[in-house]
């Protein structure tokens, strides 16, 4: 993933919304999950923008768990991160990397709709799943949601996506026209990759609104003891 895929158009009062929007997450986690035992964080799509007060938001706030992590397909400099590994989150992960990144807390913020089909954020969800030692996050934006947040362009991706596919590419977005960098979600889409893994983890979906549409899902799992 570009960081320029989070700052297109990303002007001040866009940046607040989205502060809000994160603050909101965070607040909602807390009221979720009891972090009284939760002792490594795993951050999964790390990015190294720093240039929003939005930025890395969620990262920041986590900043009360002692060991951090993260997995990304960048390579992440910041200190904050004890180990990291430059990896995208769809591929295979050795039994090595498994054991050496699992953490307690393991978190995907606006990351699945950049891992490209849907055969890859399955795996996502399955590493995901395999990396966490009790909870798993994952934030996404809404498809339905009135503007499209990436290019900020409204109502187009309404359509079946092959033809705002080429309605994207034809007006001049051609890197957010290709499923490879973003295949937006609907609540049923999410709903039916987690019920491929009923059988280890315990899940909830969460609508967070903004000006009255939902345009987050927040996913908290817990996995299940086998």
């Amino acid at each position: 993933m570009k960081n320029y895929i989070y700052s297109l158009f990303h002007f001040k009062f866009i940046d607040r919304i989205v502060k809000n929007k994160r603050e909101k997450f965070f607040n909602f986690i807390l009221s979720q999950i009891d972090f009284k035992n939760i002792y490594s964080y795993l951050d999964i799509g790390t990015t190294e923008d720093n240039k929003s007060e939005s930025s890395n938001y969620l990262n920041k706030k986590f900043d009360f768990i002692p060991s951090h992590k993260s997995i990304s397909d960048q390579k992440i400099i910041n200190k904050r991160f004890s180990k990291t590994l430059k990896k995208s989150i769809s591929e295979k992960f050795s039994e090595n990397e498994i054991n050496e990144f699992a953490s307690d807390f393991v978190i995907s913020n606006a990351t699945i709709e950049h891992v490209g089909c849907w055969e890859n954020q399955i795996m996502m969800l399955e590493n995901m799943i395999k990396l966490s030692n009790d909870y798993l996050v994952i934030q996404t934006v809404n498809r339905y949601f009135p503007i499209e947040t990436h290019t900020k362009l409204p109502l187009i991706h309404f359509l079946p996506k092959k033809i705002y596919r080429k309605i994207y590419q034809m007006i001049g977005f051609n890197y957010y026209s290709q499923e490879k960098n973003l295949n937006l979600m609907s609540y049923s889409d999410i709903k039916l990759i987690l019920l491929n893994f009923k059988s280890k983890i315990d899940f909830s979906i969460h609508k967070i609104y903004t000006f009255g549409f939902v345009s987050n899902f927040l996913v908290i799992c817990k996995k299940k003891i086998v």
